[in-house]
């Protein structure tokens, strides 16, 4: 049982396993940043199973995810690590979520994008885009830690992306990951969203041809208007492409009528502010 007063936090791995060594450097990391009263941090033991590319099977990786939603002891579901798996359990995870499932925060990023996306379509919970329990194993990492807890344990607004308004719906994915939801159930609908976008370890040919497909989408053409992350580790394109991340996004943000707004405070390294999807309450 939690402590009266004290953020429970569980933590699955619905994508990529952990490792054994996480739990308690995340906890020490915790205990310096909030040393009053840090929040309770619980690893499914399902974090550090194995099944091929995955941390455990998808029928591990689905029991360890409904345990902590449907468990009213938890105040947060925290995907571990990104990776692979997540949209392979959508269709099992989401209609066994219950009433506990529908209060609860949920905060990743990367892979878990693909469940953060099904979840808010569904009306599920409340879902954020940002770092993650892994991200600790990033050099200068207990800062994205730190700014994690602090949105978790109390919704500090400067852990926020700086360009969310009030009253202004927002939502944040890695650009391969909502392509991949285009076509499926599980596309929430972004009508009059600000959708920022991130990517990461992709060829500049690989994010001009998303962002192509993102685009072109009927209701992604009803967003607000697109703001660009980070793209790191953009690996060499061959022959070189010609165009920076940011400018594939204007060309097809022109070509398309969408309205380009800028750069977000977001990507897959320890600045990774956080998205809260929908209206934030201030």
């Amino acid at each position: 049982m939690s402590t009266p007063g004290r953020i429970r936090i569980g933590v699955a791995a619905p994508s990529n396993r952990i490792a054994p060594s996480l739990p308690e450097n995340l906890a020490a990391a915790a205990a310096r940043l909030s040393p009053e009263r840090p929040p309770e941090i619980w690893f499914h033991p399902q974090c550090f199973a194995s099944s091929g590319h995955f941390a455990g099977t998808d029928s591990d990786r689905a029991t360890a995810f409904l345990d902590i939603a449907n468990d009213e002891r938890f105040d947060v579901l925290w995907f571990g690590r990104g990776g692979y798996g997540a949209f392979r359990l959508i269709e099992t995870v989401l209609p066994r979520l219950n009433a506990a499932a529908r209060r609860k925060l949920y905060l990743g990023y990367s892979d878990a994008g693909a469940m953060l996306g099904a979840l808010y379509g569904a009306g599920i919970g409340q879902v954020a885009h940002g770092p993650m329990p892994a991200d600790l194993n990033r050099q200068g990492g207990e800062a994205a830690i730190g700014r994690a807890l602090a949105f978790l344990t109390g919704g500090d607004a400067s852990t926020l992306e700086s360009s969310i308004c009030p009253g202004v719906p927002q939502a944040a994915f890695n650009i391969t990951i909502l392509a991949h939801l285009i076509g499926t159930p599980y596309l929430p609908d972004l009508t009059g969203h600000v959708l920022m976008l991130e990517e990461v370890a992709e060829p500049m040919y690989r994010i001009d041809r998303a962002l192509g497909q993102i685009v072109s989408t009927p209701a992604l053409r009803q967003v607000a208007g697109i703001r660009l992350g980070r793209c790191g580790a953009i690996p060499a394109n061959d022959p070189e492409f010609g165009q920076t991340e940011e400018q594939v996004v204007r060309y097809w943000c022109d070509r398309s009528g969408i309205p380009y707004l800028g750069r977000a405070d977001i990507g897959h390294d320890i600045g990774n502010k956080i998205v809260p999807f929908g209206v934030w309450p201030t």
